[in-house]
């Protein structure tokens, strides 16, 4: 049985269990109305601008915290608008917005409930999507977020190494799930992690990308695992 073998299953967040993207739309819809309710200037500012000023500054930013990084594109959509010195009000609206709306897709609990007679689970994000906010709390046996207590973001070796040290088993034992290749199956893989590709999209397997195994969906997880060769 190859739950003898693997004992512990890691989960990424964003995109992986939690349908992010809604909610972030749904956060900029709400600062973008607010911006418009503050000042006509507002109405020349389009959802497509502020989506935009993410990836305007993300390559800069890409090591930083997450909330440092909106806090810096929601202070370029604002100055389009007039409206720099509302950057910590309209901030505050768009996290409360985004978190009310962060869920996990439909086969989420399911599937954790399943795994967790067979694995210890985790949660490990480079994000702030906090689990006991995005409806998973008590769902893990331990949780680590990039940016506490000093841990640098995925792909940095020193992440998977705290994903080691935070269950005491040797890393050949633990499997990491996620949606991104290079974060969530080459870097894994690279520290001695077997590694699960979560492709949702369907998206073609990046050239050179070999995972541990591919699924479509949670509900794809259990069988897929149970099938992988013992290390």
């Amino acid at each position: 049985m190859v739950g003898a073998v693997l004992t512990v299953l890691v989960f990424d967040a964003d995109e992986t269990l939690l349908d992010l993207r809604p909610a972030v739309t749904g956060g900029l819809v709400a600062v973008l109305e607010e911006m418009r309710r503050l000042t006509p200037a507002a109405a020349e500012v389009s959802l497509a601008d502020l989506e935009s000023d993410w990836g305007a500054v993300f390559g800069a930013m890409s090591a930083a915290p997450v909330q440092e990084i909106r806090r810096a594109a929601l202070a370029r959509s604002l100055a389009r608008a007039g409206l720099a010195e509302r950057l910590d009000e309209l901030a505050a609206l768009f996290f409360a917005r985004r978190f009310a709306l962060t869920r996990p897709y439909a086969d989420v609990l399911p599937a954790l409930a399943t795994l967790r007679r067979q694995f210890r689970l985790g949660y490990a994000t480079n994000g702030n999507s906090r689990a006991e906010r995005c409806g998973l709390a008590g769902e893990f046996a331990f949780e680590l977020y990039a940016h506490e207590n000093g841990l640098p973001k995925k792909p940095a070796p020193e992440f998977y190494a705290a994903v080691v040290a935070s269950v005491g088993v040797p890393p050949a034992r633990i499997v990491y799930v996620g949606d991104s290749p290079e974060h969530d199956v080459v870097a894994p893989q690279r520290a001695g992690l077997r590694a699960v590709w979560l492709n949702r999209g369907g998206l073609p397997r990046p050239a050179g990308l070999s995972p541990d195994a591919e699924v479509s969906t949670l509900a794809e997880l259990p069988d897929a695992l149970n099938s992988l060769d013992p290390t």
